[in-house]
């Protein structure tokens, strides 16, 4: 399924970024590190897949908003018991903590829980958006060997 999105470039990876912060269960971290190894630009491929992870924690971050938890629950497969389990443990972190939502597993509930709570916007989108980009940063400094090459 992941080669699908290889072969059509920055859009397949733009989406496979995006959809893989909101609802697939994958990682695009496969999608991005086969068009590294496929010589794309580096730069390029670390924008396009920050961008779309981070439009698609935005938007589980305005789906929280809503709070519709049984939209979320429906839709998202995502426990109410999860988001509140969350939300108690990022009372009195603050906003800040959208960085942590580039990792596997939680980082879908934090941006919902954020949400839910009304976490400032500015904040969230600035912390998630920084996290997302360190994140494929670091992966291609990983695949790079940590040089300057591109």
């Amino acid at each position: 399924m992941l080669d699908g999105f290889v072969e059509y470039g920055y859009i397949g990876l733009f989406l496979a970024s995006f959809l893989a912060a909101t609802i697939l269960p994958f990682g695009s971290e496969f999608v991005f590190a086969g068009l590294l190894a496929m010589g794309m630009n580096a730069w390029g491929c670390v924008i396009v897949a920050t961008i779309g992870n981070w439009l698609g924690g935005m938007t589980n971050y305005y789906l929280g908003r809503l709070g519709k938890i049984e939209w979320i629950e429906k839709y998202l497969k995502v426990d109410k018991a999860k988001i509140d389990k969350m939300q108690h443990w990022l009372e009195g972190k603050g906003a800040i903590m959208a960085f942590f939502s580039f990792m596997p597993v939680v980082g879908d509930i934090i941006a919902l829980a954020l949400g839910y709570m009304r976490a400032n916007v500015y904040i969230v989108n600035v912390a998630m958006l920084t996290g997302k980009f360190v994140r494929y940063l670091v992966i291609m400094y990983i695949m790079y060997g940590f040089s300057w090459i591109r």
